[in-house]
């Protein structure tokens, strides 16, 4: 379902609209949404990204242009998830704290990776797949493990490798 409260750009590519559930979010033109992608209230996603089937984008995330979100990738926006209140009752939106996260222009995501609330990874950084990561990614680095860290630097032919197309 794509609410009438989403804003589209030009171009956006959402070839199964009826497998994905966008609501009060906004994407950039020419961005590709795969199917079974939620994108929540509040999030924003750049132009030219690409975000790959069965991903999670919740509130509070920020993606800029060019980014690549790999298969099944999952963003934390709550740093102490819980259902229920001291007494019992049911957590409400005013019961918690919504942390930000932000993606930089030309980073990638590989499958699996797991985003915790109030990162930011670095422009043309690359975090492999399965990764969770649990502090900020500088610009370039490539992050891989659990938690992340790093192993590597993206070199310049791979960073051109991953400029939209």
């Amino acid at each position: 379902m794509i609410a009438a409260d989403v804003v589209l750009g030009e171009n956006v590519s959402i070839p199964q609209p009826a497998l994905v559930n966008l609501y009060g979010c906004r994407i950039g033109e020419h961005t590709r949404i795969g199917a079974f992608v939620e994108i929540q209230r509040g999030a924003v996603i750049g132009g030219h990204c690409k975000i790959s089937s069965h991903t999670f984008v919740c509130a509070g995330v920020t993606i800029e242009d060019g980014v690549f979100i790999g298969h099944g990738v999952m963003f934390i926006n709550d740093r102490y998830p819980r259902a229920v209140n001291a007494d019992g009752s049911l957590q409400s939106d005013a019961d918690w704290e919504l942390i930000e996260t932000r993606i930089a222009r030309r980073a990638s995501i590989g499958s699996n990776a797991t985003i915790l609330a109030g990162v930011t990874v670095g422009e043309g950084a690359l975090v492999g797949a399965g990764a969770v990561v649990t502090k900020n990614v500088p610009p370039g680095a490539i992050v891989a493990g659990v938690p992340a860290a790093i192993v590597g630097t993206v070199t310049d032919s791979v960073n051109r490798a991953v400029h939209p197309r």
